[in-house]
């Protein structure tokens, strides 16, 4: 990252303020509005607990009475009537689900269950007044239990895999938060109301003190301060602001006070450009479907197809009854009970061993689409580099002072600026045990540097551009030295004589070179994203081993670059950590954030890197890959049982005299489930270093 003085605010501004240097769950979402939050759902699972303990105890499996049951007279109309309330209270979600499904001609999971229970409802209503009511013989089987422990399962693996993936979050209401509520508007007779920011215009003008938020886009009309605008750009370091200048709502004003001319309208400015980036790459993100869906909808196909033809078949020879009921035991044996468990099960345990290595997954779709990646792209600061400034080389140019003593003026007047890169002079030098000068009549000279009295001698820190217009000889080696390495570069001058020299850069991460290195080896392409010039990029880029690299990019090049490369069929991984990048990470196939980034950021990923380390990218991959062998796994066992029950309970062998007994059928599915959980806790991942 090139930022040599003259690159930098030397050139424009004085010293001190310059930037010196299972069932996939976003479908089940769609009739479940009302479970988005895990505390509702918690709410909906206990209750339909509640519910079906009385019906798993008075109601038979499947025709077969359990040990542990019980009746008494009329206690099949009390389950009835708990089974009705459990249908539609724990079941409505799943038919919404179904509905969705069905108008986008997708049948999957909602579809399955909402087929299974519903079945299992209606004909369950048609068995206890057949039996209890009309009194006929022989009596119909009715199907309570299974509807209520399927109903229990699916709500509990879906909170299962809600309390272990954690609660998406809103990346627009943190975006919306960065915006105060109230501005302080200045009137023609110099008088200060306070306003709701919702009501300023173009042209107000308004007063922004120390330490507050910029309440909208604008350019200042008078003051000057240093501006943090890391939760917006994701650097670190804070950007002088002057008379002219433009800055962001949402921003942080430092120590002065401003004057800022509104020049946009609520709705139109930067922040609210970047909600509705998120806002339509939220939208626009198409998933694939996953696999759980998949193996969802061909069961659904299978079992309808099945139960058909067993019907039509059955017809003729036994009657409707007959037929009917075999139609009903197909349907309702293909109730995906395992299926239900297998991925949030999986899901649990992989985000319980992600949390452990210092991941969060937030969405589960990310651990199946990893595998698919081709392409990572990385924002460079804080990403790759530590987003931290950090002194590199000083050096003496004259034989009448030391290192060190050169050292000590360049904090000497670094020390009386509050400039994140000043400051990391001053720190470098202390941490050297070397005192920093005492100057007198320290002040800035505007588009220069800094400037102070020592022992009647005058010092300055100027940039190279001060010491070319004012024809004074400079070390042109050790600059080009410093320049080439992508730092920050100033000099100390005394009496029109070049006395020292101060390399100045932000520090590349010590694992980010390995982490390029493996990432090639998994052939995977890194390409890097900066808002640096093409020739500052390059030599980042070369530096730790980057061949693809996009420079010079504005807020919205990252989404746009993401959108280019899916279009170009490409899977996309964005890793990034401001503001700026969320739009990119929305979009993305899977958006990766940096733990120590924005908020804005971490609620537009569906991963993050708590230690904020790069290499914990490689963990994730890894994980992905452990996590979707053991989901493809359990839902080989889960669909196993449907592929050797179907056909069965359709009669299949019925020629030789055998029909799976739907008991036997209830039994294999409770194995089934069994064996899905043991599997899934199964799941180990080692570290990488």
């Amino acid at each position: 990252m090139k930022m040599d003085h003259d690159h930098m605010e030397h050139e424009q501004m004085d010293h001190s303020m310059m930037n010196h240097g299972g069932m996939d769950h976003s479908h089940m979402h769609h009739g479940m509005s009302g479970m988005e939050h895990i505390g509702n759902l918690k709410l909906k699972v206990v209750v339909s607990f509640i519910l079906g303990i009385p019906i798993l105890l008075m109601a038979p499996m499947m025709g077969a009475e359990l040990p542990f049951q019980f009746t008494f007279t009329g206690s099949s109309w009390v389950v009835l009537a708990l089974s009705t309330i459990l249908f539609f209270y724990g079941g409505w979600p799943f038919i919404g689900g179904a509905y969705e499904e069905l108008k986008q001609k997708k049948p999957a999971m909602m579809t399955l269950i909402a087929m299974g229970i519903s079945v299992a409802y209606f004909y369950s209503v048609y068995a206890v007044i057949n039996n209890d009511l009309l009194g006929r013989h022989p009596h119909v089987m009715d199907f309570f239990f299974e509807l209520a422990s399927l109903i229990i399962i699916m709500l509990l693996g879906h909170w299962i895999e809600m309390n272990s993936v954690m609660k998406a979050g809103s990346a627009l209401d943190q975006l919306s938060k960065l915006v105060p509520d109230v501005a302080h508007v200045l009137h023609e007779d110099n008088q200060i109301h306070d306003m709701p920011v919702a009501s300023l215009q173009q042209e107000m003008t308004v007063l922004v003190r120390a330490g507050e938020s910029i309440p909208a886009d604008g350019v200042i009309e008078d003051g000057s301060s240093h501006v943090d605008e890391s939760l917006v750009t994701g650097e670190s370091r804070k950007v002088a602001k002057q008379i002219g200048d433009q800055v962001i709502g949402g921003t942080i004003n430092g120590d002065g006070t401003l004057t800022i001319k509104v020049t946009q309208e609520q709705g139109k400015g930067f922040l609210a450009q970047v909600s509705e980036l998120v806002m339509n790459a939220q939208s626009a993100k198409s998933r694939a479907e996953n696999l759980a869906n998949k193996v969802a909808g061909w069961l659904f196909y299978a079992a309808l197809t099945v139960g058909i033809v067993a019907f039509l078949i059955w017809l003729p020879t036994s009657g409707l009854s007959k037929a009917a009921s075999i139609l009903v035991t197909v349907l309702v044996i293909a109730c995906p009970h395992a299926l239900g468990l297998a991925i949030p099960l999986v899901v649990s345990r992989s985000t319980s061993i992600a949390a452990m290595k210092g991941l969060l997954i937030r969405d589960r779709d990310s651990l199946e689409n990893a595998q698919k990646i081709e392409y990572v792209l990385m924002d460079k600061t804080g990403t790759l580099t530590e987003g931290v400034f950090e002194v590199t080389a000083i050096k003496s140019l004259t034989d009448n002072m030391s290192k060190d003593e050169v050292s000590a003026l360049f904090a000497g007047l670094e020390q009386n600026s509050s400039h994140p890169i000043a400051q990391s002079i001053v720190d470098y030098v202390a941490a050297k045990g070397i005192t920093a000068t005492k100057f007198t009549d320290v002040e800035t000279v505007k588009g220069v540097g800094m400037q102070g009295t020592y022992e009647g001698t005058k010092y300055m820190i100027v940039n190279r551009k001060y010491l070319e217009q004012n024809q004074i000889n400079f070390a042109q080696v050790e600059y080009d030295q410093l320049a080439g390495q992508g730092l920050s570069v100033s000099f100390l001058i005394a009496q029109n004589e070049v006395l020292g020299i101060i390399g100045v850069g932000d520090k590349i991460k010590e694992s980010t070179k390995a982490f390029i290195k493996q990432l090639k080896n998994r052939n995977l392409i890194p390409v890097m994203l900066t808002g640096d010039n093409a020739t500052a990029a390059k030599i980042v880029a070369d530096q730790i081993g980057v061949t693809e690299f996009k420079a010079e990019l504005l807020p919205d090049d990252k989404q746009k670059i993401v959108a280019q490369y899916q279009a170009a069929g490409h899977r996309v991984m964005m890793v990034g950590d401001g503001v700026n990048d969320a739009p990119a990470l929305a979009l993305a196939d899977i958006g990766v954030a940096i733990g120590a980034g924005t908020d804005v950021a971490i609620d537009a990923a569906d991963v993050i890197l708590v230690k904020s380390n790069p290499t914990d990218i490689l963990n994730f991959l890894d994980l992905a890959k452990a996590t979707n062998k053991k989901m493809v796994e359990n839902l080989w066992w889960g669909a196993g049982y449907n592929i050797l029950a179907l056909p069965l309970a359709a009669g299949v062998l019925a020629p030789i005299g055998f029909i799976l007994n739907p008991a036997v059928g209830a039994v294999l599915m409770s194995l089934s489930t069994v064996i899905v959980a043991v599997n899934a806790m199964a799941l180990k991942v080692k570290t990488n270093n």
